[in-house]
């Protein structure tokens, strides 16, 4: 499977990655991708950027290096009823918006209030995208999760880097063998992204790949393997 954009990665004003924005482009042109998306933490996670940052999005070009940039954030879902961490104010001012359940900013709960908390943040019509919904320590409800990610036009997320052997979700593997089984059958887009946090896992979706082909997810409800597909994400107020 081809894919044509990565638009899940961090740089160093994430305050816990380790590459630059140019050396990140410089990758996703190495790897052959179309488009990149940068999408750094927003401001509760410790050691993050401010508002002022993703404010000036501004001063990012549209094309860099051949490659669409798409200029987006991965912002902190902060209770259970999904209100996130940056104002519209901001939020509408991106291309897309991710958001994700985050240990430092958000205590685990059962698995009906987590999945209350990730619905909650669907119905804000900026979020495009649910991070890493695989993490066990937060138990989600995949059966509610599913359909209402359908409703309200929202992208689940097939992160590589929870798949890697020291990443600190919980059974990432087999939650997301048991969300795309339930995701299959309601014919649910998904995404794949890297989640890098440094410049050489840019467009790396290896493992993501193989949960889909363990999965026998179709290939035609990848959104990455198609160059429109990225479409489906972006923030069509702006």
């Amino acid at each position: 499977m081809r894919v044509y954009f990565d638009i899940h990665t961090h740089t160093t004003a994430s305050g816990h990655a380790f590459s630059t924005f140019k050396e990140n482009l410089e990758e996703a042109a190495a790897k052959g991708l179309t488009a990149y998306g940068i999408s750094d933490h927003a401001p509760a996670m410790p050691g993050s950027a401010p508002a002022i940052y993703f404010n000036n999005f501004k001063c990012i070009r549209r094309e860099v290096m051949g490659i669409r940039v798409y200029t987006g954030v991965e912002a902190n879902i902060m209770d259970s009823q999904g209100n996130l961490d940056l104002d519209e104010s901001v939020l509408k001012k991106m291309d897309y918006v991710i958001a994700s359940l985050h240990v430092p900013c958000i205590k685990p709960g059962t698995a009906k209030e987590n999945t209350d908390a990730l619905i909650g943040a669907m119905k804000n019509p900026y979020v495009k995208i649910i991070g890493h919904p695989d993490d066990g320590r937060y138990p989600l409800e995949y059966e509610r999760l599913i359909p209402a990610a359908l409703e309200h036009r929202v992208a689940l997320e097939v992160n590589n880097s929870s798949f890697v052997a020291r990443s600190g979700r919980l059974n990432a593997a087999e939650n997301t063998a048991r969300w795309l089984s339930i995701a299959k059958e309601y014919r649910l887009p998904v995404i794949l992204n890297s989640d890098a946090h440094i410049y050489y896992d840019v467009g790396d979706v290896t493992e993501s790949i193989k949960a889909l082909e363990r999965a026998g997810y179709p290939e035609e409800l990848v959104l990455n393997a198609r160059e429109d597909g990225i479409e489906y994400v972006l923030n069509k107020k702006l």
